[in-house]
């Protein structure tokens, strides 16, 4: 038997679960509002990789909790700051 994304083992109830939820039918517009929002109307938005030393990441990671961001908003805000991009 495999095992979920979160490694929660996957049991013949959970997969027949799956099975009367498929059969019962999905609503098809309720999904494609799923996922994340844009980011702009500049079309789908860009993975942009980037490197931090430990000291720097912890540095942003704090600052992210204390104005209650997630670190990729953090990222961008910082980046909108520097580039003066709304």
């Amino acid at each position: 038997m495999g095992e979920t994304i979160d490694g929660v083992p996957v049991t013949e109830a959970q997969i027949s679960a799956w099975q009367a939820e498929a059969l019962r039918g999905y609503d098809v517009e309720g999904l494609r509002r799923r996922g994340r929002p844009r980011l702009g109307a500049d079309g789908p938005s860009e993975v942009v990789p980037v490197r931090m030393d430990k000291v720097m990441l912890e540095e942003l990671m704090a600052r992210a909790e204390q104005e209650g961001l997630s670190r990729s908003e953090a990222i961008r805000a910082a980046v909108s700051s520097w580039a003066h991009v709304a």
